[in-house]
């Protein structure tokens, strides 16, 4: 079995912009991922506003830089995130695609592999 990180992206003014209805819809659709997902579900969480970042980098002379937000400034953003086990590439496209944020026009899905080094 393989690992996959599901990562979630999104307007965050979008989702922040739902009615308790749609948020509704949401977590019952997660939770539906959730259940298909089984046991290969090995974690998973919805990030904080990107308000709420920190990034960390070095600038030209090798010092440390902390500033506040993510590193670049865009609409769609990473909203949250599961790992998961699957046979293959196409369960872990199978299981995603049941995510709500596949079906907005304003989010989406990226599937990574998850490295193991030996």
């Amino acid at each position: 079995m393989a690992k996959y990180l599901v990562l979630i992206y999104g307007d965050e003014q979008k989702w922040d912009a739902l009615t308790a209805e749609e948020v509704q819809d949401y977590m019952r659709a997660h939770g539906e991922f959730a259940a298909a997902a089984g046991s290969g579900l090995l974690g998973g969480n919805e990030l904080e506003s990107t308000s709420a970042a920190t990034s960390l980098r070095n600038d030209s002379a090798g010092r440390l830089m902390v500033t506040d937000g993510p590193f670049v400034e865009t609409k769609e953003v990473l909203g949250g995130y599961y790992l998961l086990e699957a046979a293959d590439l196409d369960e872990a496209i199978k299981l995603a695609s049941q995510l709500p944020e596949v079906q907005t026009r304003h989010g989406g899905v990226e599937i990574r592999p998850v490295r193991v080094r030996s």
